[in-house]
């Protein structure tokens, strides 16, 4: 198996639309028409509830961790930590970019926040694990998901920049790149943040089949 056919099957990974699937075979809805919208681990918290809100982000999550460490299907990158952190980050990024749109959706994704964590995981767990308590800490405390996908991103850059001052180039400018993308990728979430009209997310709801 040769780089661009794992780079193909990375892509398809992340294009798996969890969120879509989910809602349809355990609700009989399609999440894209309720809430926001979106077929992201958010809208699903907000529209399914906790339980599945969880699933589906775990489940995103895994999908960039699987397709990121793709890489072993070839023993040359198993000895050459500089070939194999480059080609980690494109095989993530391609996860990503199916994320966010999905051949099996219509191209119509989520925002590829939680695929990106995966990816992170997968490349630099230490610091990945760090942004995953500061998004958990924020979520809690705020019940703002997209506050918590902000907060965690940036913090992942400084943490890559400056704090393990990781010297590879490829991944800091994948860090600045994360973190400019969530933001971007954010800004009418800001907007409702700033003017405090912000929907939280309902942690503790009770599962049930949202009404038309």
């Amino acid at each position: 198996m040769n780089e661009m056919m794992l780079v193909a099957l990375a892509y398809l990974l992340g294009s798996i639309p969890t969120s879509i699937w989910v809602s349809k075979a355990v609700f009989g809805i399609d999440i894209r028409q309720y809430g926001s919208g979106n077929p992201g681990a958010t809208n699903t918290f907000r529209v399914l509830g906790s339980k599945w809100g969880a699933f589906v982000m775990i489940a995103d999550i895994s999908k960039g961790v699987i397709a990121t460490s793709l890489y072993i299907l070839i023993p040359f990158y198993l000895q050459n930590e500089l070939a194999r952190t480059n080609f980690m980050i494109v095989l993530g990024l391609a996860a990503v970019v199916g994320h966010i749109f999905p051949i099996w959706a219509d191209f119509k994704g989520g925002k590829g926040v939680a695929t990106i964590l995966g990816m992170a995981l997968a490349i630099q767990p230490i610091v990945a694990l760090i942004c995953i308590i500061v998004f958990l800490i924020t979520l809690f405390t705020t019940r703002f998901v997209s506050l918590s996908s902000i907060l965690a991103s940036v913090v992942f850059m400084v943490l890559i920049l400056f704090i393990f001052n990781e010297k590879e180039t490829s991944y800091r400018v994948f860090a600045i790149i994360v973190a400019l993308m969530v933001v971007v990728s954010h800004q009418k979430n800001i907007g409702r943040l700033l003017n405090g009209k912000e929907n939280k997310a309902p942690l503790f709801k009770k599962n049930r089949k949202p009404q038309d």
